[in-house]
């Protein structure tokens, strides 16, 4: 069963400007290619967006995220993202400011960022034929473990303690029908290992060789 784009921690969300098209610049070309490749979007039969992508800001805590309910937008801008300042894994809570609020996700990938300080980018998208062969074969959280949660939270802690995660850079959800996830020190590092796992499914959609990723920063 789908479960996906309802916000399940306390956010303290305050409407502000959006950031400049500069800063997110490279974290949108590489949104914009996931969004092509079908790997982010919109249940139409459920009213939801799925896919999401963030970027660390230097080497704060803090991060860049594409906002809630924006699964459906081709070519997005600024106002389609939120900051993250904050977050607190164990009262479940995420501070954040922007034109809109931040993505459900954002728990899981605060968690990434919070355990692994070398991580710049995440990148979260669905494929479902790609998730049903992946899981188990790559590191997977348990299926108890729910998108957006301290549990979560705690399932991609063990994954870094327990398998290769860390070294591969790619995970299974589970417990996230089609859900699946990449690291990586920058935006077209994640995705370029998104686009890589899901390889096959998309060559045979006719979706073409992912480019250079110089030319894409």
């Amino acid at each position: 069963m789908i479960d996906e784009g309802y916000i399940k921690f306390q956010i303290d969300w305050t409407p502000a400007p959006p950031l400049s098209l500069a800063e997110i610049a490279s974290l949108n070309r590489w949104r914009m290619r996931l969004f092509d490749a079908g790997l982010i979007g919109h249940y139409e039969s459920l009213g939801v967006g799925f896919g999401n992508v963030s970027a660390r800001i230097g080497d704060s805590a803090r991060f860049v995220i594409s906002a809630t309910q924006t699964g459906h937008v081709a070519k997005t801008g600024p106002e389609h993202y939120a900051l993250v300042t904050d977050y607190d894994i164990e009262l479940n809570r995420v501070v954040c400011r922007g034109p809109r609020q931040a993505s459900s996700e954002s728990m899981t990938h605060a968690a990434i960022y919070a355990r692994d300080p070398s991580t710049g980018a995440v990148v979260h998208v669905h494929e479902e034929a790609v998730w049903s062969r992946s899981r188990n074969s790559i590191p997977t959280t348990r299926p108890e473990a729910a998108y957006g949660t301290p549990e979560m939270a705690r399932e991609l802690a063990r994954l870094y303690d327990e398998t290769d995660f860390a070294a591969l850079g790619v995970a299974a959800m589970a417990g996230h029908e089609a859900g699946l996830i990449a690291i990586g020190a920058d935006i077209a590092d994640a995705a370029t290992r998104i686009l890589e796992l899901c390889r096959p499914r998309l060559a045979s959609a006719g979706y073409p060789a992912a480019p250079d990723q110089e030319a894409t920063r």
